[in-house]
């Protein structure tokens, strides 16, 4: 018998979605609804409160007094800024009758450069942002932070979210020409990466898995990671769909130095380059020549000492080796490279002095070299096909696939036409898509996510798991009126935070009464505000700011402040020189995948590698520790003390910058007999770690 062997292509096989899974709420368009009718509507101050209310009086509850003036502005300056309000600011707001005095305090926050930088940080976290690779080498992303800024501008200028969206998937594609548009792109890069692995289609397929899985989790609230492998075992996702959605991302290049210099000021940059280089270039070649025989025959004498396969594949020209070679090249560069040093020592005392002639021309004609501002990014070449693989490995190819979307979602198919000649239009196709008002995801999560950090919670409670395992909405149709709103707004998300913030619902107290603790325990129909601990960033601006020592200068960098985070690694940051640096916004501070801010990490920093919808909020003993013992809470104690110095009453002053309000009068008694005995500055540092400072209500 003749067996003829043939390679085993792997073929989908036909899938059919259950028609439980079909028919899930979220996968279904947005509906039109209106607020509906209550019986209390003098409670009502918008369209939200009646879907609340209704759910609240179909329950026999009512709901939460209102906070007072002196908590409402505290919490909405959290929420829209991270930054406590100061005495002056809850004056005025307490003391405005004016019928839009709360309205006033909203449209000031929102237009605070500030809001962008608390807002852009809960964007970061769904970006999985860094400014390191991580792994085992943890290399420094330079410019990383050019994707931070991009975020915290598109913020505060208030992009519409489909532009936001757009841009980040295609910016390239879209706006080639605009260096915000294709630093957007850096959004895709974010991911751990192993820029050190032998295997370089391994590392560009986890590149891609990292993000096609990052895509579907922060724009459309999906889990697709499970179906790389296999059908997803829970949600209506062949696997099919997930390497679909993968075909939009595979012409993309991987690019650490994207050119950002606007075109119009490329040709000039261009001749100065050339003028540097012309300088540059005879320095070099002489400083060559001076070394170039001292560092071949020590070179030579290294190799000799090799055996015979490692000397032959370092003298194969690169280009040239074998898979073999190369990996003894990598394997053994240590011990035949040549050091600076032992150049030098096989000099004359002349060729030394020669020596550091050049070597002293050359850096400071290296320090005038032009900079060309690059930025992480994508560029689009060639389609490359894309295939089923088995198990999620690229060795493993199955069938090919095209671009497509999720079936559950739309029979539609991919419009793409290139927006210009030297790209695909794939990402344009897909983010068009996402960003498309007929999308049954994109609105209902962003809104979520929102209601999310204005709330402490999700009318969805599981703000990137829309599917089927995910958490249903405690008010379906209050989301779907937020959603269109959002639409006809649009896309606004300052004009959807005021929404949210104008309403009685986000002005209740935090306080239950009996019934809604018992018919209402986990707050899942709104009866009262949740109170929140604030994460550890804003903890530490918190800690800057009632202490005056608050750097606002925004943009820029990563700030790398003395501590582990800057100190190791196998690629060390450098310190920043400028000591005024290290107290600026904490989003501004460098972020180290693989060792990170230790007092920020106390307080529930999340992990870098994975795209973050919500922070845990932990209470633990380091926690107390940090807020006890930190340096900076030590230095910002003592800095609240000097500015308190002079003050008539010092007890009232600092209970009213840390807490935002006059202390009773058993806590003033208590302070000021602390105080016969104690610094100041111990008082400061004693209200820093009460539990108003890191909780609002």
């Amino acid at each position: 018998m003749l067996l003829l062997l043939v390679p085993c292509v792997m073929a989908a096989e036909p899938y059919e979605i259950p028609p439980e899974k079909k028919n899930h709420w979220a996968w279904k368009p947005v509906s039109a609804v209106s607020p509906p009718a209550v019986k209390e509507a003098a409670w009502v101050k918008s369209p939200i409160d009646r879907f609340v209310l209704a759910k609240l009086e179909a329950a026999g509850l009512k709901p939460a007094a209102p906070a007072s003036r002196e908590v409402l502005i505290r919490r909405v300056a959290f929420d829209l800024i991270g930054l406590p309000p100061t005495p002056r600011e809850i004056d005025d707001f307490v003391n405005d009758t004016s019928p839009d005095a709360w309205a006033k305090v909203v449209d000031r926050l929102l237009a605070s450069p500030h809001y962008g930088e608390r807002w852009g940080r809960h964007w970061l976290d769904l970006a999985r942002y860094a400014d390191s690779n991580g792994y085992e080498y943890d290399e420094i992303r330079p410019d990383a932070w050019r994707y931070r800024d991009y975020v915290i501008d598109s913020f505060n200028a208030d992009k519409p979210y489909t532009r936001f969206v757009r841009e980040q998937l295609a910016g390239d594609e879209l706006a080639p020409d605009d260096p915000a548009a294709v630093i957007a792109t850096g959004f895709n890069l974010l991911g751990p990466d192993m820029t050190d692995s032998s295997d370089q289609v391994q590392r560009r397929q986890n590149t891609l898995t990292d993000m096609t899985d990052t895509t579907a989790l922060a724009f459309l609230g999906l889990t697709l990671g499970c179906a790389r492998c296999h059908d997803h075992k829970f949600e209506p996702f062949p696997q099919t769909d997930y390497y679909r959605l993968q075909a939009f991302f595979t012409p993309a290049k991987f690019r650490a130095d994207v050119n950002i210099v606007p075109k119009n000021q490329r040709a000039a940059l261009a001749e100065a380059a050339a003028r540097h280089e012309a300088t540059r270039k005879p320095v070099r070649a002489a400083l060559d020549a001076l070394e170039g025989p001292y560092r071949t025959k020590l070179r030579a004498a290294k190799l000799a000492k090799q055996s015979e396969e490692v000397r032959e594949a370092h003298e194969t020209p690169e280009g040239q080796r074998t898979p073999a070679q190369r990996e003894r090249v990598a394997e053994t560069i240590r011990f035949v490279s040549v050091s600076p040093a032992e150049v030098l020592k096989g000099m004359t005392d002349e060729e030394k002095q020669r020596h550091k002639e050049l070597s002293d021309r050359l850096k400071a004609i290296e320090a005038a070299k032009p900079k060309v501002p690059v930025a992480m990014g994508l560029e689009d070449g060639k389609p490359e096909k894309t295939y089923l693989l088995e198990r999620g490995e690229p060795a493993n190819k199955g069938e090919e696939v095209r671009p497509g979307f999720p079936i559950v979602l739309t029979a539609e198919k991919p419009k793409i036409a290139p927006p210009w000649e030297s790209t695909t239009g794939r990402r344009t196709a897909l983010a068009d898509w996402i960003a498309d008002e007929r999308n049954p995801l994109a609105a209902r999560v962003m809104v979520n996510r929102l209601w999310h950090h204005h709330f402490g919670r999700g009318i969805v409670r599981t703000p990137s798991d829309f599917g089927v395992r995910g958490d249903a909405p405690t008010h379906p149709e209050l989301l779907d009126w937020l959603a269109g709103e959002f639409v006809r707004g649009g896309w606004s998300l300052k004009r959807m935070h005021k929404t949210m913030l104008m309403s009685a619902t986000y002005q209740q107290s935090t306080t239950a009464s009996p019934d809604a603790l018992k018919a209402d325990p986990d707050n899942n129909l709104f009866s009262r505000m949740n109170r929140q601990r604030i994460e550890g960033e804003i903890v530490r601006d918190s800690l800057l700011a009632v202490s005056g020592r608050l750097n606002p200068k925004p943009g820029g960098p990563g700030v790398s402040v003395p501590g582990p985070a800057a100190d190791k690694g196998a690629r060390p940051a450098t310190v920043t020189a400028d000591k005024a640096e290290y107290t600026r916004r904490s989003v501004y501070l460098f972020a180290r995948r693989n060792l990170r801010n230790p007092f920020l990490e106390a307080f529930d920093l999340p992990d870098s590698n994975l795209s973050c919808p919500q922070r845990e909020r932990s209470t633990t003993a380091p926690q107390a520790l940090a807020l006890l013992n930190d340096a900076d809470v030590i230095a910002s104690a003592k800095a609240l003390a000097a500015k308190l110095k002079d003050e008539p009453d010092p007890v009232a002053a600092v209970y009213r910058i840390t807490l935002g309000r006059l202390p009773t009068a058993a806590e003033a008694t208590v302070a000021r007999e602390f105080l016969k005995d104690s610094p100041l500055s111990e008082l400061c540092r004693a209200l820093f770690n009460v539990n108003e400072f890191v909780y609002v209500d």
